[in-house]
């Protein structure tokens, strides 16, 4: 069952946290100028750092091709780290934003 243990976890992760956004926290995120900035600076650390840690040169972290869809890009970094990354990226600034939105309207 190839991707059960890595790509359906990591696009669930996706939709859990757009879906609480969207569905319930609706506290604008999405368009905010700070987050997609934000996002961008995530991706110019992850990229340098996941790829040299992914390369099938000399791979640190070796993810067993059974569970994930074997698409890497770029740098052979497996797409499935850049959704999980977007999601525990989202889901914290979420709980934050949320958090301080509950602060001010106590």
């Amino acid at each position: 069952m190839s991707g059960l243990g890595y790509t359906v976890p990591a696009l669930a992760s996706v939709v859990a946290v757009v879906g609480a956004e969207l569905a319930w926290l609706r506290t604008g995120l999405f368009r905010r100028g700070a987050y997609w900035i934000t996002v961008a600076i995530v991706l110019a650390f992850q990229v340098p750092v996941d790829g040299w840690l992914t390369k099938l040169s000399a791979p640190v972290v070796i993810y067993d091709p059974a569970h994930h869809l074997g698409l890497r890009f770029p740098l052979d970094i497996p797409v499935e780290d850049f959704l999980f990354g977007f999601s525990l990226v989202t889901a914290t600034l979420l709980a934050w934003t949320a958090s301080e939105r509950q602060e001010h309207t106590s």
